[in-house]
């Protein structure tokens, strides 16, 4: 009995041993797994699982730092084109006008406002033409530019650009003119002398109420139109890249 008992006894610390050494594997095996999952969890992956650079990150402050600002000096002349037609007789006072860049605006060779690019403003004067006395008028002020592709707005100062018609004093001359001769040969040839100054009269106040009755040219800008819009001050801009 002894001998068995002695047999059983070994057996149980051979198991012992065995399960310690098993234990040991284990312990180091979840010893090194959390650190492997670390390590998998700083380490960024594509959809395959492949590990991927994280340099990409920094773009957004390194695209910052190739915006500048540039500034446009006063007397610059920007080439525009209208997008709203304005009129003397169909255009009022604060009415909105857009017009656009029809080629790129340079400064020492380098492009800082693309074609494109809009500037917005208002009428300033629209006066239709009388029927005795004054042109028609209108005119246009541009104070807002925005550049082609950007989301910035930028507050300008430019000389009004204005149209007015042109004069009719010589048509007038022409359509007073014409009826008074008439009237002077009709006198003549029906009383002469003394009739002939009465028809004088009479065709001369003809011709002043065709005159009177009949209003000058007005004037438009269809759009289209090609205006020249000089800056009367320095205008500030942020130019990329």
């Amino acid at each position: 009995m002894r001998l068995v008992n002695a047999g059983v006894l070994s057996m149980t610390i051979v198991a012992a041993g065995c399960g310690g050494t098993n234990n040991n594997d284990a312990t180091r095996t979840n010893l090194v797994t959390p650190g492997t999952a670390a390590a998998s969890a700083d380490t960024a992956r594509d959809a395959h699982g492949n590990p991927v650079a994280t340099a990409g990150r920094a773009e957004p402050a390194s695209a910052a730092a190739h915006v500048r600002e540039v500034t446009i000096p006063a007397g610059t002349t920007l080439p525009i084109v209208l997008d709203t037609a304005v009129g003397s007789d169909t255009s009022r006072i604060e009415e909105h006008v857009t017009a656009h860049l029809s080629r790129p605006v340079t400064l020492h060779g380098e492009t800082v406002l693309p074609e494109g690019s809009r500037v917005s403003g208002v009428v300033t004067d629209a006066k239709a033409s009388g029927r005795v006395k004054g042109r028609a008028h209108v005119a246009v002020r541009f104070d807002s530019l925005s550049p082609r592709g950007d989301d910035e707005r930028y507050e300008i100062r430019a000389a009004s650009i204005g149209r007015t018609a042109e004069s009719t004093k010589k048509k007038d001359a022409l359509e007073i003119g014409a009826p008074a001769a008439g009237g002077a040969l009709i006198g003549a040839l029906v009383g002469g002398g003394k009739g002939a100054l009465i028809g004088t009269a009479v065709g001369g106040g003809a011709g002043a109420g065709v005159v009177l009755a009949t209003k000058g040219k007005e004037v438009h800008l269809p759009k289209g139109s090609t205006l020249a819009l000089k800056l009367a001050a320095p205008v500030t801009v942020k130019v990329r890249g």
